[in-house]
């Protein structure tokens, strides 16, 4: 059983220049966090590459990538992938898979018509390519002709699904071995996603994605993750993440009538829910508050990035030790 410690992980990705990260990624280890993950956003650093430098630069700590689109790679180069970093690093990868973000998608010309079955297809075949079988048949998206790879794992890796909505999250807790949630989940949004993720009678792991931070003065502190609450909360207007929200219709009424331009003026009690940000004690009950409404971990992506080092240390030594008391 995770203790209350090992269950606050930390976000690497978009917001770290990909020369800090093995810096980062060994800090977080040595303070003490439980687990690390990498988050692959277009365009800033590959997540594979990503993963591979956390992996490296750090020796216990379980590492994955979440996610990778199924969209932007064929789900044979990514089980090879896949595969030879579960070989290196044995016990220690996972990898959560999903559609990814639609406007990328869009803009690459990769938006699937089916997309909940592009991921659940490919899913299966990339736990059996991980598994050592090979895989002859058709999906939605891919072509896989006696596909088999060469150095399949001994003990293949954890696949995860990351899913937002009612039927995503159902499929995914019916299969993975863990669900990925988004920024954004909080505490009514991740009650709701934990009985859609058990609905087929069992739970797989949960954890949530949480944009953080922290600072003696709770105002410094939600002004650090405001600009990036209100770029998450315009991209997900739609979604369950915010329609699970007492503020789910202010917030897509004010999204509505914003002229083109003009920017989301992100109110506090907004920041309270869908963010972790304050003093060490608010931080602690809200990190708390995520993990009793069915997460079975947090991981903080840190604000402000440029201050990662402060942040990785506040977070140890102010709200680490008091979550494992709580």
């Amino acid at each position: 059983m995770k203790t209350a410690r090992s269950r606050v992980g930390v976000v690497f990705g978009s917001l770290t220049p990909p020369e800090e990260l093995t810096r980062g990624a060994r800090l977080a280890e040595e303070l003490g966090f439980g687990e690390l993950w990498f988050s692959e956003d277009c365009f800033f650093t590959g997540g594979l590459s990503g993963l591979t430098q956390m992996l490296a630069a750090t020796s216990e700590i379980p590492a994955g990538l979440g996610l990778a689109s199924v969209m932007t790679r064929h789900p044979a180069i990514l089980a090879m992938e896949l595969a030879g970093l579960a070989r290196m690093h044995p016990g220690r990868s996972r990898a959560a898979i999903g559609l990814g973000n639609r406007h990328w998608l869009q803009q690459m010309g990769l938006m699937p018509e089916r997309p909940l079955t592009a991921v659940t297809q490919t899913f299966e075949a990339l736990r059996e390519l991980l598994a050592g079988d090979s895989v002859d048949r058709h999906t939605v998206i891919s072509e896989f002709n006696g596909i088999r790879l060469e150095y399949p794992p001994d003990h293949p890796p954890e696949l995860w699904i990351g899913a937002v909505n009612s039927r995503a999250l159902a499929a995914a807790g019916a299969v993975a071995d863990g669900v990925l949630l988004s920024v954004l989940a909080g505490p009514a949004y991740i009650s709701w996603a934990a009985e859609q993720v058990a609905a087929a009678g069992v739970k797989p792991p949960i954890t949530a994605f949480v944009l953080a931070a922290i600072d003696d003065d709770p105002q410094v502190a939600r002004d650090a993750v405001r600009d990036a609450v209100g770029f998450f909360l315009q991209a997900e207007s739609e979604s369950a993440l915010v329609g699970k929200s007492a503020h789910g219709t202010e917030i897509r009424n004010r999204i509505d009538k914003l002229a083109p331009g003009e920017t989301l003026v992100v109110e506090d009690a907004w920041i309270d829910e869908f963010a972790v940000a304050g003093d060490a004690p608010t931080v602690t009950t809200r990190i708390s508050t995520l993990l009793a409404a069915g997460a079975d971990s947090v991981a903080l992506w840190l604000f402000p990035p440029h201050h990662l080092t402060e942040q990785l240390t506040l977070f140890a030594t102010d709200v680490l030790p008091t979550i494992v008391k709580h």
